[in-house]
């Protein structure tokens, strides 16, 4: 199977007009287009059975469907992935998007989740589609780790960090666990954990326990080792998560089988899994990134379309994302730069407040 560069390489300039114009009618107003209604305003004279035949080589390449016989054609997956890589103009928001997102700063609150959860809603209210924040963790240096055992299946750790901040953190530890154990574990960090960040101490745990094997025992190394008090306690996902707009994507002319791909869809976000996942989408790329039906792997069932750009702090890290989820078919050109736009903007927002 060709790439889209190349298939784009092969087609003429008639070929690359009746395509254009078969994708953005079809991102316009979601029906098939066919021949009649493209030999209206065509660049050149040409007949309909000619624009026929062309969609015919088209549909060949695999970047055109008919869902109907004697219907127009839509595009594919394939097909909308060369339009987005090939042919979409991407500009600037409109001022009036812009006033929308920026019309969210206007409470000068010192709550970050609070502004985020607004942005979001105006994120979801400008595009149509549900907005995903992926609020960032806090970052700042641990000082200070601390186990409390409240019951045999329930468990408390408290995380002082430099800057004062204090999140205490409930988790199910690992059978087994005694409060000297929790003791042992907690004093095994605090050996090595001051200075580091939470995703520092992530990514270094593994290389402290091999070095020190011996000097700790095993349920301590069981408790350290399986990581979930630290950055995957329960609650912190949900919290880190917000997702607003979700009624967007029940649109009244949506068919059974789209509500059936948008309860599947739903069912995901309740769920709020693979977030780091999420946040990997946005990281491997430059800037924003656009996921069309399949090639989403958090919501490839729902075969909807996912627009997802990282935003960093001042260091230039990236510490969150925000995203547009709707159906395969939303107005790239408009979107992607509301995204980046929004981006942006959180980006500033966050270095600006530490």
């Amino acid at each position: 199977m060709k790439n889209t560069p190349e298939l784009l390489k092969d087609m003429n300039d008639r070929s690359r007009e009746v395509f254009r114009r078969v994708v953005e009618g079809y991102l316009e107003n979601g029906d098939p287009v066919g021949s009649r209604t493209l030999t209206r305003d065509f660049s050149e004279k040409v007949s309909a059975a000619t624009i026929r035949n062309v969609m015919q080589d088209l549909e060949y390449l695999g970047l055109l469907n008919s869902p109907h016989v004697s219907a127009g054609r839509i595009p594919t997956q394939l097909g909308l992935r060369m339009f987005v890589d090939s042919m979409i103009e991407i500009g600037d928001p409109t001022e009036l998007d812009r006033e929308k997102i920026d019309a969210t700063l206007g409470n000068n609150s010192s709550d970050v989740g609070g502004l985020l959860d607004r942005i979001g809603s105006a994120l979801s209210g400008v595009t149509h589609g549900a907005s995903l924040v992926l609020t960032p963790k806090h970052e700042a240096p641990i000082k200070h780790i601390e186990f409390v055992s409240l019951s045999p299946d329930r468990a408390l750790v408290v995380l002082v960090f430099s800057d004062g901040h204090v999140e205490n953190r409930l988790f199910t530890p690992p059978p087994g666990q005694t409060p000297s154990s929790m003791r042992e574990a907690a004093n095994f960090l605090n050996a090595f954990v001051e200075g580091k960040t939470i995703s520092e101490l992530q990514r270094s745990i593994k290389q402290e326990i091999a070095k020190h094997r011996q000097e700790i025992d095993v349920l301590a190394q069981q408790l350290v080792e399986s990581g979930a008090v630290l950055w995957d306690a329960e609650g912190e996902h949900s919290e880190r998560l917000i997702v607003r707009g979700r009624s967007n994507l029940l649109g009244g002319e949506a068919e059974a089988e789209d509500l059936d791909r948008i309860r599947s869809l739903f069912d995901d976000l309740e769920r709020k899994r693979d977030i780091a996942e999420f946040l990997e989408l946005a990281e491997d790329g430059d800037g924003v990134r656009i996921f069309i039906g399949s090639e989403n792997k958090l919501f490839s069932l729902s075969g909807s379309s996912l627009v997802v750009s990282p935003y960093m702090n001042a260091d230039r890290k990236v510490i969150g994302a925000v995203g547009v989820i709707g159906p395969t078919r939303l107005n790239y050109g408009r979107i992607v730069p509301i995204v980046n736009y929004t981006a942006q903007l959180v980006g500033k927002l966050i270095s600006d407040r530490n």
